[in-house]
């Protein structure tokens, strides 16, 4: 079974890959980094034919180059920078980076080396690649877009008739059903609902005049694990200052859980406070978490209602609308839904991700809110770090 092209443009990705990878092009250009593929669905099978077609997809994908109009666009986003997109300009993504390969079981392998600021633009990109290739080629693809069609119709009807009344951005690239199911959800909220404030695929923000979304991820934290003045357990801090600097202020959503909540409320000042816009959530309970972050603001004197929370682990509108309904008068509260709109069908979605785990050959972690999230290849490396971690809040909390 032959696919059409699945990546047909360099903006189809998350657009903060271009936030990171700016900080990265102006600070940390010497930095190399290993991700690799993981599949947390159990008995997942992957057959050949899928994998020469993954293959395929990829070495397309490593034919394309950001054209001139994709340039301007990116050059209009109010903090993407000049020099940054004529870095863009002659970027594109290298064939040599990526090793894909099969076990006899079934278990795909994907592994992207190289310099940083190019290996992490490959992450989105080949979520997207495998997400469709294996549902296009393992289920009837057909059946799956009409139970799909059938359950965005039903939210949609719900948005209109008042059972969901929050706001949302679409965060659904990397895990999506296919690349035109991504782009008639993205259409018909934006067309149909007044719910839906933007989007974090760059290509359909661009393509329906939407907001891009998206300001860091957890890998961002993660590299500065790999530098070898930084300690352990102050990576958020240097993070969030560099992130700062680069963007004066603006751009401003600080993720909280790489290395846990409790340690990023340390370094989390009365200054980073005032200049961070918000936060968002990826891991843990997001009532606790939530509590715990506006009893953070009122600590430094912060109106909470003047920051934003922004939900985004793994949510569905019933579970959005619950946290709305919670935290709604005492703080400004959005969401960030993703597989739940681009890939609800009628099989489960697939739980993939591809994770930075080593930069300058050092290993590197996300320890998260949730055990179950934490992912390291290096188990006598993650236990140091959480040793780190526990070190540092037992001593200044």
């Amino acid at each position: 079974m032959k696919l059409a092209p699945i990546v047909v443009s360099l903006l189809d990705t998350d657009l903060y890959k271009f936030n990171m990878d700016q900080v990265i092009f102006h600070k940390h250009t010497s930095l190399c980094g290993q991700y690799f593929f993981k599949c947390r669905n159990e008995g997942v099978v992957f057959t050949p034919e899928m994998v020469r077609e993954i293959e395929e997809q990829v070495d397309h994908l490593c034919t394309l180059s950001f054209t001139g109009e994709e340039l301007d666009y990116l050059r209009s986003i109010r903090f993407i920078k000049d020099d940054y997109v004529e870095f863009l300009r002659l970027w594109h993504p290298i064939r040599d980076y990526v090793t894909i390969g099969l076990s006899e079981s079934g278990e795909l392998s994907v592994v992207v080396d190289g310099p940083l600021f190019s290996a992490m633009q490959f992450e989105i990109y080949l979520l997207e690649i495998i997400n469709e290739v294996y549902f296009r080629m393992a289920y009837d693809y057909d059946t799956l877009l009409a139970a799909a069609e059938e359950k965005l119709s039903a939210k949609i009807d719900a948005m209109k008739s008042g059972v969901y009344t929050f706001s949302f951005a679409e965060f659904g690239c990397r895990r999506r059903l296919s690349r035109a199911w991504e782009d008639t959800v993205v259409r018909r909220f934006a067309e149909e609902t007044t719910n839906c404030v933007g989007t974090s695929n760059v290509y359909l923000a661009k393509k329906y005049d939407l907001t891009p979304i998206g300001t860091y991820a957890h890998e961002f934290v993660q590299m500065y694990q790999g530098i070898d003045s930084i300690p352990l357990a102050y990576t958020n801090h240097y993070a969030m200052k560099d992130w700062f600097a680069e963007y004066d202020g603006d751009n401003g959503t600080a993720l909280t859980d790489t290395i846990t909540t409790d340690l990023f409320l340390l370094d989390f000042n009365r200054a980073m406070v005032n200049n961070y816009s918000g936060v968002r959530h990826d891991s843990g309970d997001p009532y606790a978490w939530g509590e715990k972050i506006i009893a953070h603001y009122k600590k430094y004197g912060a109106d909470p209602k003047t920051k934003l929370l922004l939900f985004s682990d793994g949510l569905d509108f019933d579970r959005a609308q619950a946290l709305y309904d919670h935290f709604k008068d005492r703080t400004r509260v959005s969401f960030g839904i993703g597989t739940f709109v681009s890939n609800d069908t009628c099989v489960p979605a697939l739980n993939i991700v591809i994770k930075l785990q080593y930069v300058n050959g050092r290993p590197v972690a996300k320890l998260s809110d949730a055990p179950g999230k934490a992912m390291c290849r290096d188990e006598s490396y993650l236990e140091y770090l959480k040793r780190s971690v526990a070190f540092r809040l037992q001593r200044e909390k």
